[in-house]
């Protein structure tokens, strides 16, 4: 426990902001600055953790700062209800299912309806796999009775997961 806190400088201090998506989902996003908000926000480079859409807003709320010091460092729990007593949110159930396909799945790209195919017809080693597919190669896919499930990933996922 100890040795990860000594891998963050103790200078570094966070503003922790509500953020909301054009389809209403809310997160977190932690900037060093309001500037640096400013500056991520107009690049494009905040986007919803469910849905990766980068049409993002700051939502109203009392920012809280991370300084970092004179606080004792807690791992969370696994599969508890959260502190009200409720169950994790749809939201972070949503993002730990998409985290578990993707960590657990062959990523085909856009060869995905010819590689489902040739896992169903036995010509490839039965896999899991994700890649890209139009709707229409979907379609077909789904009359020839191969199993298959629209998901749309935001693009962080489909990169080293953390």
């Amino acid at each position: 426990m100890e040795l990860a806190r000594r891998t963050w400088p103790r200078c570094i201090d966070m503003k922790v902001l509500d953020l909301q998506c054009a389809n209403q989902h809310v997160f977190e996003g932690w900037f060093s600055s309001e500037a640096d908000f400013q500056d991520q926000q107009g690049r494009g480079l905040i986007v919803c953790p469910v849905c990766a859409s980068a049409s993002t807003t700051k939502m109203l709320s009392a920012p809280r700062l991370n300084f970092g010091s004179g606080r004792e460092v807690v791992e969370p729990a696994q599969n508890v209800a959260l502190a009200d007593g409720t169950a994790p949110s749809l939201q972070s159930v949503w993002m730990a299912v998409a985290q578990h396909i993707v960590a657990n799945t062959d990523d085909v790209g856009d060869q995905f309806a010819e590689e489902a195919r040739k896992i169903h017809y036995g010509e490839a080693a039965e896999r899991g796999i994700r890649g890209k597919a139009s709707r229409a190669e979907t379609e077909s896919l789904i009359e020839e009775g191969i199993v298959v499930m629209p998901l749309e990933l935001p693009e962080f996922l489909k990169g080293q997961l953390q």
